[in-house]
Parts: C-alpha cells; structure tokens; sequence
C-alpha cells in the first residue's frame, strides 16, 4: 500500500528495521552492526536496542542484543489470526502423512519467500532432508526457491518487471544457481506458461523442490505449495508422475478455501 508521509511514524519504521536485523547469519549484534544493517546512526541503533530490550523484545549482556522470547508474539499472532495458514496446515499434514516427505507453503515478501506453513513426513528420509534454516517463518532467496519463482511469475507485469529491474545481478548461491537477469526472466516465462517451478540445487545443494501455486476462488495466486525430494527419488519422470499431479491436487481441493 502506498502510505502518505505524514502518516508514516519514523520511529516504528526505524524501530522495526533494527528488530529485522537479527537473523540466521547474525543472530547477536551490537550497536555499530545493527546501526549497519538497519541504515542508522550508531546513536539511534543504540536507542532502538535499549527500547526494545526494554520491552523484552531482545536480551543483551550489556554489549551484544539478540531476540528475546517476546518477539515470537509478533510471528505467533500472525499464525494464530491468519487464515491463509489454519487452511492449508491440515492438507500439508496429510500429505507429509501419506507420502513422508517434507512440504510447506510459502508467501512473497520483497525479494525474500517466507513459510507459513509446513509437514515432514516422520521417521522417512524426507525428515532428515530439511534444507537449513526450513522451519515457519523462514526466509529464503525469492529466485533461488521453487516457490519464489511461482509467485514472481505470478505477479501482474508491472510489478514483476519492477522487480527483475531492481536485480541487476542475481546472488550466486550455490554453483548452479540462475544469476542472469536474462535468463532468469525467461525462465519465470517458462514457469508462467508450465504453472509450475523448479529449483534443483540452486538455493542449497543436495534440494531439490517442485512449487506449483495456491490460488483462491478469484484466481489470484495467494501462496506456493512445494515438495522437497531427496536427490536420490528426484527424476524427471517421478515429477511428471507422480509430485506434479499430487501438488496440483492438493492446490485444487484448497482453491475454494483460500
């Protein structure tokens, strides 16, 4: 939505953007990095820090801030009040169930997916195939992901070439991840006209996931609904036979819910 100046309150932007600093691959910051990565002043950062500590959002040691236990009640309202996941949480079961491998369903945020849904499979191989970092409210690379390239290529024209323009160049993180702006553009055209997407090895060595979309009852595409398989099951003809049809099924049955 676009808002106008003078109903943004800065301070909860800035506030926001510092409790955003903390993730995976820095899970403990301290003023001068949080100052870095949330674009402030080392002073501000420092203030946002304290508040929030103060509020039992983050803990600190006197120099170093990492996320309190409160912060989970943001992710867990949204989980708890949110239609989108109560929905489609009891198809993922069922299917974890019948086939014990691990699916989730996935949002478009930014140039990040995020999962607000999954299953794995229990005592299978699938179970032990969790890429790292796969839990809810996970975040992944938007082109490197199954999912993420479903909801790219989902979005209406204008928006997905605003999107391809601000990504000059695609990060590269395995050595077979798509990092031409080029070839990546066709291949969410390909992806558009399949309606369906793949992604082998390209987020995470050893993945390989199948997305399709989630679409409600006006056509518009609400989320992605995805598969991991283990590379010694994935083949072309396991797809086509068997993951494709399962994944579209499911999208079917959910379509009037969503």
């Amino acid at each position: 939505m676009t808002l106008a100046h003078a109903d943004t309150i800065a301070g909860l932007v800035k506030g926001l953007a510092v409790l955003e600093s903390f993730d995976t691959e820095r899970q403990r910051l301290n003023a001068t990095q949080a100052a870095q990565r949330a674009g402030l002043t080392r002073a501000a950062a420092r203030r946002h820090l304290l508040t929030l500590a103060h509020l039992g959002y983050l803990e600190t040691d006197g120099s170093f801030f990492w996320l309190g236990a409160r912060a989970l009640r943001l992710a867990g309202a949204y989980l708890a009040s949110s239609r989108l996941p109560r929905v489609i949480q009891p198809a993922l079961n069922r299917l974890a169930a019948a086939t014990q491998d691990v699916y989730s369903a996935v949002v478009l945020d930014g140039d990040e997916v995020v999962i607000i849904a999954r299953s794995a499979g229990l005592g299978a191989a699938g179970t032990r195939l969790l890429a790292y970092g796969m839990h809810l409210g996970a975040r992944m690379p938007a082109h490197a992901t199954s999912t993420g390239r479903v909801l790219l290529a989902a979005l209406p024209d204008a928006e997905r070439a605003a999107w391809l323009a601000r990504h000059e160049a695609l990060p590269r993180l395995t050595p077979h991840t798509t990092t031409d702006t080029r070839a990546f553009k066709a291949l969410l055209a390909e992806v558009a006209r399949q309606d369906r997407g793949i992604s082998s090895e390209e987020h995470e060595l050893g993945v390989h996931a199948i997305a399709v979309p989630l679409r409600n009852a006006e056509g518009a595409t609400v989320a992605a609904l995805n598969v991991i398989v283990p590379p010694a099951r994935y083949s072309p003809a396991l797809l086509q036979a068997e993951l494709l049809p399962r994944l579209r099924e499911t999208a079917r049955e959910l379509r009037p819910m969503l």
